[in-house]
């Protein structure tokens, strides 16, 4: 039993990474992508410490809840959807009455402060910082799901986070407004033996469907990059499932309020909030980790020979991807974009993005805009290819980064440093004059 459960432990953890697609049936090759997804999102879903991003997007909501629901409020009021709006929050908040009944009060205050002119100034700045500050957390957080390194500009944020504002509540309206029609149809539709069951089912599905395209949206928009829809909407469902899951057993713990009133008093209500805020995150964030395994699910082939990649491996790799796109830059043909060269040499996509950023770092590479309809990029060489010789290659990829130390290479260790030094030109010395364009 040992043996069997190692044996399938290696499986999963190493050999199933070096399978590659010709090597099985296409069935075969998808069932273990579905694997390969499961275990990359279980696996970052701790390594990026989800439950502690969670923690930090719960404080942020809980600062700016009620701000936002003031705007939302606000909007709202000015097309007489008040009402409306105050039962589809107060049944989305968790569906506790009193955390509701809470939030509300606070939101009216707030309204009624802003409406009799006290409101204003440092209040103004403090209620569209907290606004702005939570949706900037939850791009952070998106982005480092997705491991994007920049994010939305200043003019981005101003225009995208203002129309998710703005759009908001005429969602909310909508999805109100789309229950409320459905309910007195299907009243008029008690006598149809066939289509009450169906308009019933329908009615039931409308919170589920709003919370897929609501997940779906967020995956898709929120981080800075390109999502694709396929992967976004299958953790939409997957996501917006599970959410409503945990409301209806959320909603039906209630009577554990009981035993908290005991403890806490009046204050029960903010705890069991904060729970439902925590759960709702952490089930949003799971999301996002499989949506990003989803969709880059190439990128860890050979994930662990990758990681101890000797340098003489990532050399080769260098040399050949340079003399790759060299050649093709010689005969005034299409450049390569990373896929193909990927595919073309059979090297796991990730080194093969590992060198092209090296190789862009040393000056040897440069992106241009792809000749073909997708919105990847190409690589051309940064210098004349008659002068690219695999010594100029090596050099700069041996000797780029800082040597600024206080070791003395002049006088104590000297010995050292001069060997080191002779080693590596014998090392060029045969590969000087070899061109990677004649390779």
């Amino acid at each position: 039993m040992n043996k069997r459960i190692a044996a399938l432990w290696k499986f999963l953890t190493y050999d199933i990474w070096r399978i590659t697609e010709d090597e099985v049936t296409r069935t075969t090759f998808s069932l273990y992508n579905v694997i390969k997804t499961i275990y990359i999102c279980v696996q970052r879903f701790a390594k990026d410490r989800i439950a502690n991003k969670a923690s930090a997007l719960t404080y942020s909501t809980l600062l700016a809840i009620v701000p936002i629901l003031a705007i939302v409020f606000a909007i709202a009021r000015g097309f007489g959807f008040d009402n409306l709006m105050e039962n589809q929050i107060a049944s989305g908040l968790g569906g506790s009455t009193e955390t509701s009944a809470y939030i509300l009060s606070f939101v009216k205050s707030y309204l009624a402060q802003t409406k009799s002119g006290v409101f204003i100034g440092v209040g103004l700045v403090m209620l569209l910082w907290s606004v702005l500050n939570l949706i900037n957390n939850m791009e952070i957080t998106f982005n480092r799901i997705w491991q994007v390194k920049k994010g939305r500009s200043m003019y981005r944020k101003i225009t995208d986070y203002f129309s998710m504002l703005l759009l908001m509540p005429i969602l909310i309206v909508l999805s109100g407004g789309l229950s409320i029609f459905m309910t007195t149809t299907l009243k008029s539709m008690d006598d149809f033996t066939l289509l009450a069951p169906l308009g019933k089912f329908l009615v039931r599905l409308i919170p589920f469907a709003l919370t897929w395209l609501m997940f779906t949206a967020l995956y898709i928009y929120m981080p800075n990059t390109k999502v694709k829809i396929k992967h976004a909407l299958i953790s939409g469902l997957l996501a917006g499932t599970a959410y409503q899951a945990f409301q209806f057993l959320y909603i039906n713990s209630q009577l554990w309020v009981s035993r908290y009133n005991a403890i806490y008093g009046s204050f029960a209500a903010l705890p069991l909030f904060l729970l439902w805020l925590q759960i709702s995150w952490t089930i949003c964030l799971f999301g996002a980790e499989l949506t990003y395994a989803g969709q880059n699910i190439r990128n860890f082939s050979f994930d662990r020979d990758t990681r101890r990649i000797t340098r003489r491996y990532r050399d080769f790799v260098a040399i050949l991807t340079m003399s790759l796109i060299a050649k093709r830059f010689a005969r005034n043909e299409a450049a390569y974009t990373a896929e193909e060269m990927a595919e073309e040499c059979q090297i796991p996509i990730r080194l093969m993005h590992q060198t092209l950023d090296d190789l862009q770092e040393i000056g040897l590479l440069h992106e241009v805009a792809s000749d073909k309809k997708s919105e990847e990029v190409s690589y051309q060489p940064s210098i004349d290819i008659n002068q690219l010789n695999v010594a100029m290659l090596l050099d700069k990829l041996y000797t780029h980064g800082s040597e600024d130390f206080k070791i003395d290479r002049e006088q104590e260790y000297s010995a050292e440093w001069q060997t080191l030094v002779r080693a590596r030109e014998d090392y060029y010395k045969n590969a000087s004059t070899v061109l990677l364009k004649d390779l």
